[in-house]
């Protein structure tokens, strides 16, 4: 056993040896050699702190989106507020993948550097340009200001070589404007006598028309003469295209029949080769290790949450793996269940068996043994008539206003959804696993976090896309469990091939359509209450809202369920709704079904708080 860790050891330390000086090699040999940057105004500009933030936002995006692109993309941020930043990033036609994200990484990092506080800046390498604006600059042609790059060596014959070099950029402007429409071309040429081999290359930013990139490149082909006519190499570029020309291959390779194919390719083989060597052995030495386990148990942590409120070892410095709930060692869960007797067990429930335990002060408790080899067992619910369903809704939403609203600290659970619902022999609902967890201290209302964590289809929009959580998270939650009961489906996945929405905007339009109650199970045929029925998924919508300030509070949630009268407001459209957007004439048809929809059909009345 000892000799395997030390293999693996050892081994590992090999491996991440060989990538460090495999992945410096590369870098190094590709790394983006800064070449020059315009930031418009000589001095800084006041900016407001929305605009900082929307800028920060357009580069990391452009950073992030180069290493999928191929080479170009553009995007803006705040437009709508006054605060726009427009973002562009084009790599080198040539450049593609990581290398085209390391060079657009390292301009979104150098531009706010060399550019503090401007509205407006470009900045160039040999790989890439990386252009951002408060104004609108996409397929606007911009050739000013430019810049001249002559080269080191003198030319010979300066007339010649001139005239050579013009005609064959001419070729490749025509290459990259007509013949292929792509807006940069590349290739080599000899010049005749004793000269050799040149290289050129011409770019346009992707966002011009064949017709714009024409003229910006024959507008940086016309200052050569001025600035570089002695020279064997030059560059001249500008915000909307380059020019480069030279006597050696400054370029990727692109065709199979240029010089140097074949050693990169030999150089590539053994790189691969030696690659899977090392991963070969590595999956041997692991399974080796694996198989000399002794101990399997890997689903169960060393401590499992249990106990919102109490823990039996508190202040015996135990650990916790959520730092808001305390947290119970594995050995006394092992201990209460008999090491997971089935004497103990409950039952089956979602993704595994529940077992029986009880704390020091007689507290009976359920604990979920996690299993692969478990799901959820959907036939079961054909077992949940309407008046039991109606039960566990009301359980639930009681459940959650404990939590918010009774409890010693205000807790968030974050988690809401069916699997984590224990129903005990009297089908009472249980909230179960506080993993994610959170607690609010008096007062708070709201956290964010920057690691989101939850079950997609669940999750509030405000959680999901911005790390905002708070009480209406939980509700948001509840609306789309409260209609999965209802269905009898679940979000994720819900896909009807008629419609082809989710559940929230398939419940949403039948809502609309005053046809409501075809979102019933049926297999509850004509068991339910009508009245309930829909009174349910009215207040399910009024939970899925896509605002938070719009969803009711839990306390309000029970009540509305508890009574018969009270009168509910019209929801609004729910979150994340992807489906087909209703036009006018079913926006009327909705605000007119909604205004005719009465749960009993009798008279309804406010219930407001003293």
């Amino acid at each position: 056993m000892m000799e395997t860790k030390l293999t693996t050891t050892i081994l590992g330390f090999f491996l991440l040896s060989f990538f460090i000086c495999f992945t410096t090699t590369r870098a190094q040999s590709s790394s983006p050699n800064y070449v020059g940057d315009d930031c418009k105004n000589s001095t800084e500009e006041s900016l407001t702190s929305g605009f900082k933030t929307n800028l920060n936002s357009v580069l990391s995006w452009l950073s992030s989106d180069a290493a999928t692109s191929k080479g170009y993309n553009h995007t803006a941020i705040g437009t709508a507020t006054g605060d726009a930043v427009y973002g562009l990033y084009d790599c080198r036609g040539d450049v593609t993948g990581t290398f085209c994200q390391f060079c657009v990484s390292t301009a979104a990092s150098d531009i706010v550097q060399h550019c503090p506080n401007r509205s407006s800046a470009v900045i160039w390498y040999n790989y890439c340009i990386l252009r951002y604006s408060n104004h609108d600059f996409f397929g606007n042609l911009t050739i000013t200001p430019s810049w001249q790059f002559p080269g080191t060596k003198n030319t010979t014959n300066s007339t010649q070589e001139l005239q050579e070099a013009e005609t064959y950029m001419q070729s490749l402007i025509k290459n990259a404007t007509v013949e292929t429409n792509l807006l940069y071309a590349m290739g080599e040429f000899n010049s005749g006598g004793s000269s050799g081999e040149r290289y050129g290359f011409v770019q346009c930013s992707r966002d011009l028309t064949s017709d714009q990139c024409r003229q910006c490149l024959n507008a940086m082909l016309d200052q050569v003469p001025k600035c570089c006519a002695t020279k064997v190499g030059w560059q001249v570029l500008a915000p909307s295209c380059l020019i480069k020309y030279d006597d050696f291959m400054f370029y990727k390779i692109t065709t199979s029949n240029n010089k140097g194919t074949s050693k990169t390719k030999t150089v590539i083989i053994i790189i691969v080769s030696v690659l899977v060597a090392l991963v070969l052995l590595s999956c041997g030495i692991y399974f080796l290790w694996r198989k000399n386990q002794s101990n399997h148990d890997a689903l169960l942590s060393e401590t499992t949450p249990i106990s919102i409120h109490y823990n039996p070892y508190q202040g015996q410095g135990d650990d916790s793996l959520n730092a808001d709930l305390p947290t119970i060692p594995l050995f006394w869960i092992r201990q209460n269940t008999n090491n997971f007797s089935d004497s103990c067990k409950l039952g089956e429930g979602g993704f595994g068996p529940v077992y029986k335990g009880s704390l020091q002060d007689g507290t009976e408790v359920a604990i979920k043994r996690l299993s692969k080899t478990s799901g959820q067992d959907v036939e079961k619910r054909k077992q949940l008539s309407w008046k039991v369903r109606m039960n566990i809704i009301k359980g639930i939403a009681r459940g959650l206003l404990y939590l918010h609203e009774d409890s010693r600290l205000k807790i968030i659970h974050r988690d809401m959804k069916a699997s984590n619902v224990l129903l005990d022999q009297d089908m009472n609902p249980k909230i179960s696993d506080f993993g994610l967890a959170r607690t609010f201290e008096k007062g708070q209302n709201e956290e964010n976090t920057r690691r989101v964590m939850g079950t997609y289809g669940y999750m509030a929009p405000e959680y999901a896309m911005e790390g905002l959580y708070s009480v209406k998270s939980d509700v948001f939650s509840f609306g789309v469990l409260l209609l999965e009961i209802i269905a009898g489906k679940r979000n994720s996945g819900f896909y009807l091939s008629d419609h082809g929405q989710s559940l929230l905007v398939y419940s949403w339009k039948l809502w609309c359509e005053g046809e409501c109650l075809e979102l019933v199970d049926p297999i509850l045929e004509n068991t339910y209450i009508r009245s309930e029925v829909i009174r349910c998924i009215h207040i399910g919508l009024l939970c899925v809202q896509e605002d938070a300030i719009d969803r009711p509070t839990m306390s309000t949630v029970v009540v509305m369920l508890a009574s018969e009268t009270m009168t509910l407001p019209n929801p609004n459209h729910p979150a994340f709704s992807v489906g087909r957007k209703f036009g006018k004439e079913d926006e009327s048809t909705s605000k007119t079904s909604k205004d005719n929809i009465s749960v009993n059909e009798v008279s309804m009345s406010n219930i407001f708080p003293r």
